[in-house]
């Protein structure tokens, strides 16, 4: 009686194979097993010919299904920072890098899936370099037919609610995909649930962000006077290059604001200046061009734990990476491909999002951050043009962001617009303040009062 039960687990094994190989010519590959305990989706998405997106999903409180709970698609910055590693296991994902639960995961509260974009970073890769992106609007195409793949494999999520969340160069990112997303949904092509996109220490206007430093840095009591005006020169000859068109130039002279800054200040941290960087990366660089990439690259993976996680445990655990792909947490060959594009601002973009889409807008910024300092962030946000504009500006009320009795930041919203100043954080939000960030991702996704048909 035993041999018909084995020619049936063949049989299963078959036709299960078989499931594989088809969904992998589709340009889809998934298996539920995963890396770590609870649901997962995971696999590749064939955005452009040649062009390979990796994405990983965990279902929200470890289940195998959405339990109607919003998506939450997570976008890192860089760019060429991967998602799937830091934004996984050093922020938000159920897992830390020491592999320890993490008990401020938002896995407990939403579904949460993390994208290696652009095509390139991470497990993300590209058949030939000539296919990587090299401007803002070919990475949320990217993104939009990365969306288009996972709903057609998933379909289970079309009618789950969709935030888009990101962080840094990820809110570039993020909010001219959240743009073409919506177009996209509106035009019929795509069917998704997109409700809202929130763009943590966003490099929206990165020249704003540039000329905030001298002040900030001064007001914190980072540099002296002649401090000052040593990273305001730059600083200024960096607008100069902004304003001329001269974007490759003015990624260049924002590097060299950097070294300024790292020599004057003996080495603070971009990402919280209350800490320094891990290693002296001003005395170790070339050139500037050289110093920018290392500034990203230190923090982001100081001691090459996370690649050396990626590589050795999560690769072999999922099954799915081509063996030749070899996982980097930083990939500077992405970064350089957007050199050129680098220092365009996408504010436009975000004034569109307001203008032409019912989504929820949100930005949040660290306190302690200097890369993208709050000051330089509401800058811009204060000359967003749109129909609120003026009264969230000068009438709209600012309040409390409190977690168990304790000021976690504040903030103030007007229609569909909302700015979230963050305590006692620096660029990585959520890893810094966890408490205000599960609280402002309460408040934006509704994720303990949403009812969701999924019919």
């Amino acid at each position: 009686m035993r041999a018909p039960e084995h020619k049936g687990c063949r049989l299963l094994v078959a036709l299960a194979l078989l499931t594989a190989i088809a969904g992998h010519a589709r340009g889809i590959v998934r298996r539920r097993r995963g890396f770590g305990d609870g649901g997962q989706e995971y696999g590749y998405v064939d955005v452009r010919d040649g062009a390979h997106m990796f994405y990983w999903l965990y279902y929200v409180n470890g289940g195998d299904t959405p339990a109607d709970k919003p998506l939450v698609l997570w976008l890192q910055g860089g760019p060429g920072a991967s998602s799937t590693s830091f934004g996984n296991f050093e922020e938000i994902g159920p897992l830390d890098s020491n592999l320890n639960a993490r008990n401020a995961t938002w896995v407990k509260y939403v579904n949460v899936m993390f994208v290696d974009n652009p095509v390139g970073t991470g497990f993300s890769y590209v058949d030939s370099t000539s296919k990587l992106t090299t401007n803002n609007k070919q990475i949320a195409s990217d993104l939009v037919e990365l969306t288009r793949g996972f709903l057609k494999r998933h379909p289970q999520f079309r009618n789950i609610p969709v935030y888009v969340f990101s962080e840094s160069y990820g809110g570039k990112m993020a909010a001219e995909f959240a743009l073409n997303l919506f177009k996209e949904k509106k035009a019929g092509t795509i069917d998704v649930n997109i409700q809202g996109v929130a763009l943590g220490d966003a490099w929206i206007s990165p020249v704003d962000t540039v000329l905030s430093w001298a002040n900030y840095l001064l007001q914190t009591g980072m540099v002296d006077t002649e401090g000052y005006k040593a990273v305001d020169r730059v600083a200024q000859q960096t607008q100069r290059a902004v304003l001329r068109g001269q974007h490759a130039q003015a990624t260049l002279l924002w590097s060299q604001t950097e070294l300024t800054i790292s020599r004057v200040t003996q080495g603070v941290s971009f990402y919280n200046i209350l800490d320094r960087m891990p290693t002296k990366a001003h005395a170790r660089a070339d050139n500037s061009t050289d110093f920018l990439f290392r500034v990203m690259s230190e923090r982001i993976a100081p001691d090459e734990r996370l690649d050396a996680l990626m590589n050795m445990r999560v690769k072999p655990a999922l099954g799915v990476v081509p063996e030749r792909v070899r996982f980097r947490t930083t990939s500077a060959q992405v970064f350089n491909a957007l050199y050129a594009d680098f220092m365009k601002p996408v504010t436009h973009i975000v004034e569109r999002l307001l203008s032409e889409t019912d989504l929820k807008v949100v930005v949040f910024n660290g306190q302690l951050d200097l890369i993208v300092s709050t000051p330089g962030t509401l800058a811009w946000a204060e000359r967003l043009k749109w129909r609120m504009g003026e009264y969230w500006v000068t009438k709209a009320p600012r309040r409390a962001l409190a977690v168990d009795g304790i000021l976690e930041g504040f903030v103030k919203s007007a229609g569909k617009f909302s700015f979230y100043w963050i305590n006692r954080a620096g660029h990585m939000v959520p890893a810094d303040n966890p408490a205000a960030s599960i609280e402002m991702l309460r408040q934006v996704t509704e994720f303990d009062k949403r009812e969701i048909t999924t019919e």
